[in-house]
């Protein structure tokens, strides 16, 4: 099969040779760029836990400072990876879902027990601070990275892209749903991708493509990518 995958290089390195390995041919459409945003010096010293929602927000972190065995809530196994890169011992993981990565932090973090520091991208697709500020929790959000849309793109891709177009292509954000959606119109292939599979991570994702005609949705949480091969 021909697989689109659309995540930054660096996100998308693993996936693609996993891919390849299994005799998939696939391209790659950077539809997010990535840059780190200046953040308040915090005291970690004041927290009890900390939580990711990317491997992004990890990765963008100054960690030098941090006691690496304070409880460390990841939304997937891409994040956690991140975070036990950087030295975190005590990670708990929800599979990537921020609504399953909310119930995970009620059942295991007391919020008697201190505050928590949520350290994430400047788009997220829901409040995870404000939520759990209505169930009582100190917390505290920085914002550490932005993703922009990428509006550079190489000509001789699109041709081929045309071409060839692809049967399934993963798109893992709203924000990422968005800049693909741009990507369609400019290069005017609204009307190429009948015979192709979108994968999306939540319906608010995939409701930004409904508009475009596709064989199938499917919704999936990341670590899933593999088995989806098998649905189609």
């Amino acid at each position: 099969m021909h697989i689109l995958l659309t995540r930054p290089l660096e996100d998308s390195l693993e996936m693609i040779s996993k891919f390849q390995s299994l005799g998939h041919k696939v391209s790659h459409l950077p539809l997010l760029n990535i840059e780190n945003i200046s953040y308040e010096e915090i005291n970690f010293l004041e927290y009890r836990g900390i939580i990711f929602t990317s491997a992004n927000a990890a990765k963008f972190l100054d960690t030098k400072k941090i006691d690496k065995n304070l409880l460390c809530f990841c939304v997937g196994n891409a994040t956690e990876k991140k975070a036990r890169s950087l030295g975190f011992q005590n990670t708990i993981t929800a599979e990537g879902n921020v609504e399953n990565l909310k119930e995970l932090i009620l059942q295991n973090f007391d919020k008697n027990n201190g505050k928590l520091i949520y350290v994430s991208g400047e788009t997220i697709s829901i409040d995870l601070d404000k939520q759990l500020l209505k169930e009582g929790y100190n917390i505290k959000r920085i914002i550490n990275y932005r993703a922009s849309h990428n509006e550079k793109f190489d000509e001789n891709f699109i041709k081929l892209l045309k071409s060839n177009m692809p049967d399934i292509v993963y798109v893992y954000s709203q924000n990422s749903a968005s800049g693909f959606l741009k990507f369609i119109k400019i290069y005017q292939l609204e009307t190429l991708w009948m015979n192709t599979n979108l994968m999306c991570i939540g319906e608010k994702t995939s409701s930004i493509l409904n508009e475009i005609k596709w064989k199938k949705i499917f919704l999936f949480n990341p670590g899933e990518e593999e088995f989806l091969l098998y649905k189609i």
